[in-house]
């Protein structure tokens, strides 16, 4: 990992209360599952000020892959922009700035890896938005559906029972729902 990116990910863990930050080993999980994948085609919703987005960035760097990470929030978007120059990354994310639903329904490249930390109230629609764009093998990660057991648990009871789903939940961080497309 380079310095610059060790350190900006370092900055960001000491304001993790601040800017509800993902939980640092979370993330780094999530970025490795991403590299283990071989990711190339990666999509992220929800990028707060950019913790999550550079790990994904960092995973995309080490696969040759793409990142497109969606936020509503202008600043945050701003933010995570320019955290990810700072960082280095710039060259292996673009970030959008917007309501992910509509970004993504416009967007055609498949998708290897999905990683959720939206609106507690729409995971099921992110998914499902992106879900036609996802091979067998294909990753999705749902962060918080632990913390926020009651608020996601349509989205957790929907990708569990889904047919073309494996998924478990994995109690890292503030949890993550860790699902896998296996048919068509």
């Amino acid at each position: 990992m380079e310095q610059e990116l060790f350190d900006l990910l370092s900055a960001l863990e000491m304001r993790a209360a601040q800017i509800d930050a993902m939980d640092p080993d979370a993330a780094k999980f999530v970025s490795l599952l991403a590299v283990s994948k071989r990711a190339k085609h990666i999509v992220e919703v929800g990028s707060g000020v950019g913790y999550s987005t550079l790990w994904l960035a960092y995973a995309a760097s080490l696969t040759g892959g793409k990142l497109i990470s969606c936020e509503v929030n202008p600043a945050k978007a701003d933010e995570t922009r320019a955290n990810l120059e700072k960082a280095g990354m710039a060259a292996y994310a673009e970030v959008l700035t917007g309501d992910a639903r509509e970004l993504l329904r416009h967007q055609q490249e498949p998708v290897d890896f999905l990683f959720i930390d939206g609106d507690f109230g729409q995971y099921e629609t992110y998914f499902d938005v992106v879900y036609k764009r996802m091979g067998i093998g294909s990753v999705t990660v749902a962060d918080d559906v632990v913390a926020s057991e009651n608020e996601l648990a349509d989205y957790t009871t929907y990708v569990q029972n889904h047919p073309n789903l494996e998924s478990v939940t994995i109690p890292l961080g503030q949890g993550l729902e860790f699902s896998v497309k296996t048919a068509e």
